[in-house]
């Protein structure tokens, strides 16, 4: 995957993040690394915007990325060996948990990107309305975690319902076509859904449930490549430090993500979808490393992941996560 950096750094709107952010000087030798991603800003959003304002190639990195449609899809291609290491959303808890990958930078809180819309007009206005009906979404994901916090908050057991496991974009259809009233989805598919279904209703999203049920997405390496390649991870957390705190420093490197990897979404849609997730700066990101919160945060998604996918000897989010990787090369 490659991109025009002229095009991304270019127009009037971007002229702030330019002057601000001077391309720096790129190694003439780089490391190769492997990365699987999801196209979502809440994963990719500090990758495109370090891809174009150079702060991976100043750490001597050149990332080849691979698109997938899932955590679970880009988890096993890694665990298969065919990726170095990768980001994603909530699945991030679960590989990890059963030994596969070290989990060693957090991109966001998902904090309302993982979204419950229903069908009025199929008889379903609440959450008592969805007892006994089909619920689209897909499983082991972040969807699917928000889906179980939900119901559980409003007093519906899993049992109560019937969750039909399809990909996200086969579920969006099901939802649109009328073969089930709900489905547990992740932005951008609302845009989907409003455009194709007028009357439909967001029931609730993930804020609702945060911080008591935060979902976390972020990288985890293969615990090999881990093993072997710490520096080579420390140079990926500096290039995503200098990223995520460009990225959050006003409207320019938003729109300029926009305009460059998200022209399908128009623009008021992508700052909204931009604004579903919560994000830190990296110093603020090193105090949540090293009071315990991102720990707890991990650990509480993992728990799910041992309830819904019956994880034998689960690896504690205290081993499967290395905090000091992060505090170490993140100064305060």
């Amino acid at each position: 995957m490659t991109m025009n950096r002229r095009d991304f750094l270019g127009g009037a709107a971007t002229m702030a993040l330019a002057a601000a952010v001077q391309a720096p000087a790129i190694a003439q030798s780089r490391t190769k690394v492997k990365v699987g991603y999801l196209h979502t800003s809440a994963v990719d959003g500090q990758i495109w915007t370090g891809q174009a304002m150079g702060s991976f190639a100043k750490q001597g990195l050149d990332l080849e990325l691979v698109q997938f449609t899932t955590g679970l899809e880009i988890f096993q291609a890694m665990v298969g060996g065919s990726l170095d290491m990768l980001a994603t959303g909530a699945v991030v808890s679960n590989f990890p948990a059963r030994g596969q990958g070290k989990v060693f930078l957090i991109n966001n809180v998902e904090f309302a990107t993982a979204q419950l819309w229903v069908r009025e007009d199929m008889g379903v206005k609440t959450f008592a309305d969805l007892k006994g009906k089909k619920i689209s979404t897909t499983t082991g994901t972040t969807a699917h975690v928000f889906l179980d916090n939900a119901l559980r908050a409003n007093q519906i057991e899993a049992k109560d319902v019937e969750i039909v496991n399809q990909r996200m974009a086969e579920a969006v259809t099901s939802f649109i076509s009328g073969a089930v009233p709900a489905v547990a989805l992740w932005v951008p598919f609302d845009i989907t859904v409003r455009s194709k279904v007028p009357g439909a209703k967001k029931l609730v999203d993930a804020s609702a449930y945060y911080p008591q049920a935060a979902i976390v997405g972020g990288w985890a390496a293969r615990n090999d490549y881990y093993d072997k390649n710490r520096d080579v991870c420390q140079r990926v957390v500096r290039g995503w430090a200098e990223a995520n705190d460009a990225l959050l420093k006003g409207d320019a490197a938003v729109e300029a993500l926009q305009k460059s990897q998200y022209a399908q979404v128009p623009l008021a849609d992508f700052k909204e979808q931009f604004k579903a997730s919560k994000y830190f700066t990296s110093a603020e990101w090193r105090k949540l490393y090293a009071d315990g919160t991102v720990t707890k945060w991990l650990q509480q998604v993992t728990d799910f992941f041992i309830k819904a996918g019956g994880i034998q000897n689960a690896v504690p989010a205290s081993q499967y996560f290395d905090a000091k990787l992060y505090l170490d090369t993140i100064k305060a």
